[in-house]
């Protein structure tokens, strides 16, 4: 099916079609004049005709701008001297060098976008990235035009009297009319998409940090007054995030000043502009009576990646926008390894990873499987900004990270430190980081180049055979990778997969890998071997291991060695063997995973509506095995708290939907909670002991290891408040009553709201009551009611109408409408199609306010062929509206048009 819009006259890009710019740019001078309703803004910039080409076209993207002037080396031009096509300049004939000054004016108040220069909250900010520079001036806007940039910021001092942009400070004053200056210096060559300004009523907290080196810097958070007490966090987020990247990677803050802005109006978690971070609030703002256990780890993630950035992605940044990943995703793999560095304890490491694995699993997996698969590197786009994924980020970490699994920790920073020697300065593409690390370590890396280029999740399935006389074990793996929108045919990827076995005892055993090199096998080893690196580079390979005296049990794909779904035929004995002895920590909560899936799938096809879940669970099931094995766990103090918490934890419904062939939301939905129930039934002395033993006394402190007592304290409340009773009732009202942290009180509030409990609309209202000026904690109101199990349509619609929600802030939006269409399944897949037909509602409403964030929710319905024929129907329906919507924005046409295209089946591999 083709789906035409002739509002949309935007062409599709292609990588293939690169080529260098025609001009470059040597400096960039800016000067603001800021005005909510009419900025000025006059930019001059001096340009160099590349050698390598033949063009004398100079091309200056533009984007609603409003053009005032243009001069080209002293002489204004006429509109007989240029272009204006699509909104962009072409100046033909222009010379080898060339000063041009443009002046254009902007309207940031009725900017509602959020890219370029915009206003929030009476301050202005902006965000360029990908394309929002061209919403300011006109530019060669493109990641491969690097250029030294100046800019001086004019306002009125008494209504905005921080004026930021990237860089230095070089001079600040009075200009004698009620208006004040300030001009910036960036001493490093960027592109446009790294410039940045903020101007506005803030006030932040600063500190001086010294460097390894000995020199000092100046660190600063700034934030709207009254949130100054919510800061500490970011800051000392910030000093671990350099003092980690110091040693881990040998790389210094190279700038006098680093500073971070929270802004409440936001389309992205945050923005890594050459030293001036620009951040959403949620990523910053953080005490205990707001922030969570989660919101402090995520704040310090995020805080760590958009630092990281200032190496890996704006000293060394991307030549185009096709090579998004070789900045994203290796920033998400040095985030997530300084996030796991930080909390050092092996079961603390083993978390980290599984969340991040559940992520992907959760997210990206689905999206690989969908219409908008995409491969870590993309060879089109219609428009850049649906292209920020989980592929590009997560699984582009992943293919990051299997360079490390492969060349080891040292190999890898031996990659790394080339990486930057040779590109420093430059705009480079993934196979230039790909070609570092293997120059740097003597390895052909060629066939690795696959993770880039093919799109899909591979599938590997392995199969075991232990030869008792011959004292042998072989492996056979095989690799099949689904066909994916325009990629029919798949070449097999280089695929690391870690192994181990294991004895009857449960202990690893030695491995002499047959034809290894002598240095990988336990012969030539002082220590045995107990975990291999197998890479499986061909459709079917066999690897043999020599002396195993027993029949072992694998442990395969350990620590998440590659971002596959990997198939073997575990007996339901074997997953819970490995649940309790494994001693790879991540496989061990991989097979409690398997094991409950397992369980999971059997029920889904027995749920029904006129059986209650106590039912469901004794008619469908056996879970004996799962069930002793989760109490061996819940009981072992052996284990971390918060890595019980996480053993303890099912699959999630969007995990078990892309586990079945037809996806049945209420039919999934009702098995979870039947097991989750039988759990809480069998375990229920267990939990009560678990929730009792891990209160804490004292003061609240976001460490990992009383966060990992508070988590496990409160999965065993949401377990036990799965028997609906008078003392889980009070139990809750009662956490929820004497919380001292939003970590306990939220948790206490979502036992409560999933419950008949009496108090629960009263717990609602107080905690409004309470938060109504905390516009983070009352997202959280918003969310937990969307997710809810009882919240339906109707609802959500109820909860648009509070006076609190709007539209035009995008973790708003998220909070409510996002998280009832992708966080509450079973209801918004109602069988009605009222769910699908609120979506479309939804849509259309962004779409004229914010279309970034528009088509991210047009995602929602982008694999409605998985669902039964009614909701198919809806789903349909729904696309159909958006797609004949008036002034489609391109964001929005890309996702919907690929939804509705009829997909091409064909045999891979």
């Amino acid at each position: 099916m083709r789906i035409d819009n002739p509002q949309s006259q935007a062409p599709t890009i292609y990588r293939e079609q690169y080529t260098p710019p025609a001009y470059f740019v040597d400096t960039v001078d800016m000067g603001f004049d800021l005005d909510q309703v009419t900025t000025r803004v006059a930019t001059r910039i001096k340009l160099t005709r590349n050698d390598a080409t033949d063009d004398h076209t100079i091309i200056l993207f533009g984007d609603e701008l409003k053009l005032v002037s243009l001069t080209m080396n002293g002489t204004l031009l006429g509109k007989r001297d240029y272009e204006l096509v699509d909104g962009n300049l072409h100046i033909p004939g222009a010379p080898d060098q060339v000063t041009l000054d443009i002046e254009t004016v902007l309207a940031p108040s009725q900017n509602t976008s959020l890219m370029g220069l915009y206003v929030s909250s009476g301050n202005f900010f902006t965000q360029c990235e990908a394309e929002g520079f061209r919403k300011i001036t006109f530019f060669p806007d493109r990641p491969d035009v690097m250029a030294k940039y100046t800019v001086m910021l004019r306002a009125d001092k008494a209504a905005y009297p921080v004026l930021l942009s990237n860089g230095n400070l070089i001079e600040e004053g009075d200009l004698g009319d009620g208006r004040h200056y300030a001009l910036w210096e960036d001493p490093f060559k960027k592109p446009s998409y790294l410039f940045a300004l903020v101007a506005g009523k803030l006030v932040c907290q600063e500190e001086t940090y010294r460097l390894q080196s000995g020199r000092d810097v100046q660190l600063q958070v700034w934030v709207e007054p009254g949130n100054l007490d919510k800061t500490q966090h970011a800051m000392d987020s910030l000093k671990n995030s350099i003092r980690w990247d110091e040693k881990r990677f040998g790389l210094e803050l190279d700038l006098d000043r680093f500073m971070i802005v929270a802004v409440g109006d936001f389309n992205m978690g945050a923005m890594e502009n050459k030293g001036l971070n620009i951040f959403n609030t949620k990523f910053v703002l953080a005490n205990p009576r707001i922030a969570t256990d989660i919101d402090y780890a995520n704040i310090e993630a995020v805080v760590g990646h958009e630092y990281f950035h200032n190496w890996t992605g704006n000293r060394v940044t991307c030549r185009d926008w096709f090579q998004l990943s070789l900045k994203e995703g290796l920033t998400v793999f040095r985030d997530q390894e300084f996030s796991a560095d930080l909390i050092g304890s092996t079961s603390g490491r083993a978390v980290k990873r599984i969340d991040d694995v559940r992520v992907l699993r959760q997210n990206q997996f689905p999206e690989d499987a969908g219409p908008m698969a995409h491969s870590v590197r993309p060879d089109s786009y219609l428009e850049i900004n649906n292209f920020y994924t989980v592929t590009i980020y997560e699984k582009g970490a992943e293919v990051v990270r299997m360079y490390q699994t492969l060349l080891g920790r040292d190999g890898f920073r031996k990659g790394m430190d080339l990486y930057f020697a040779r590109h420093d300065g430059q705009a480079v593409t993934c196979n230039d980081f790909r070609a570092a690390m293997a120059d740097a370590n003597g390895r052909d890396l060629t066939q690795f180049e696959r993770w880039y280029s093919q799109a899909g999740t591979p599938a590997v399935t392995a199969r075991m055979d232990y030869d008792a006389a011959a004292k042998t074990v072989t492996l056979t793996l095989a690799q099949t990778c689904a066909p994916s929108p325009g990629q029919e045919d798949k070449l097999p990827f280089a695929i690391p997969v870690a192994v181990g076995l294991l004895d009857n005892a449960g202990k690893d055993m030695a491995l002499v890998l047959q034809g290894a090199p002598a240095e990988r096998t336990n012969s030539k080893r002082s220590k045995p071997v107990h975990s291999l690196v197998l890479e499986l580079t061909e459709a079917e390979q066999s690897f043999i291991f020599t002396g195993v005296t027993e029949k072992p049990v694998p442990s395969l794909l350990r620590d998440f060695s590659a971002p596959v779904v990997l198939t073997f035929d575990y007996s339901d004995t074997e997953l819970a063997f490995l649940m309790g002895h494994d001693s790879d920590a991540f496989n061990r909560w991989e097979a409690g995973q398997r094991l409950a899936t397992r369980y999971l799938l059997a029920m889904v096809g027995t749920v029904s509506a006129d059986k209650t879940a106590d039912q469901t669970a004794a008619a469908t099931v056996d879970a004996t095995l799962l069930i002793e094995a989760l109490r061996t766990t819940l009981t072992d103090q052996s284990l971390g708290q918060s890595y019980r918490e996480v053993i303890l934890t099912l699959p999630s419904e969007t995990m078990i939907a892309e586990a079945l062939p037809v996806i049945a939301p209420q039919a999934i939905h009702g098995a979870r909670q039947a097991l989750r129930r039988a759990l809480a039934q069998a375990l229920q002395p267990e939990f009560i002991a678990a929730y009792s033993a891990n209160r804490i006394d004292g003061a609240y402190q976001p460490d990992a290891e009383s966060a990992g007592k508070r988590a496990l304290k409160n999965v065993a409340l949401s377990y036990l408040a799965e028997l609906d009773d008078a003392p889980v009732h009070t139990l809750a009202q009662l956490q929820y009553d004497s919380a001292d942290n939003m970590t306990d009180r939220l948790a206490a509030l979502g036992a409560l709201v999933n419950t008949s409990a009496p108090g629960r609309q009263a717990a609602l209202a107080s905690f409004y009551s309470e938060f109504e000026a905390e516009p983070l904690v009352i997202d959280k109101w918003f969310t937990l009611q969307a997710m809810a199990r009882s919240t339906d349509v109707a609802t959500v619609r109820e909860l648009m109408r509070h006076p609190a929600f709007t539209l035009k802030n995008p973790n708003r939006a998220r909070s409510l409408i996002f998280s009832f269409c992708n966080g509450n399944p079973s209801q918004f897949h109602a069988i009605d199609g009222s769910g699908h037909a609120f979506w479309a509602e939804q849509v259309i409403a962004l779409n004229s306010i914010n279309p970034q964030v528009a088509a991210r929710l047009a995602r929602s319905l982008d694999r409605w062929r998985k669902y039964p024929p009614a909701q198919q129907a809806s789903m349909q329906e729904a696309l159909r509206k958006v797609a004949d919507t008036a002034a489609l924005s391109n964001d929005v046409l890309e996702v919907i048009t690929k939804a509705l295209t009829e997909p091409k089946a064909k045999a891979s591999l």
